[in-house]
């Protein structure tokens, strides 16, 4: 005879998501550095000021490198 093939009973639909509430608000803050990064890049004053050239430019890719960081953490 021919066997029937039934699920199980009890089917587990937990999804576990990839992120965490951690994840999420280091990604937050990250974002939120590049944004200062580019706000310290915004102005009319001189375009050789330290701040527009070194600054802001570390600012931001600290930024991004955090955000790595977030993305990356377990």
């Amino acid at each position: 005879m021919l066997e029937k093939k039934t699920a199980p009973v009890h089917q587990e639909n937990k999804s576990e998501l990839v992120f965490t509430k951690k994840n999420y608000q280091l990604l937050l803050i990250s974002i939120a550095i590049v944004v200062a990064g580019f706000i310290l890049m915004m102005g009319t004053t001189d375009i050789y000021d330290f701040r527009k050239t070194l600054l802001a430019p570390m600012v931001v890719l600290f930024g991004f490198g955090f955000g790595i960081y977030a993305i990356l953490k377990k």
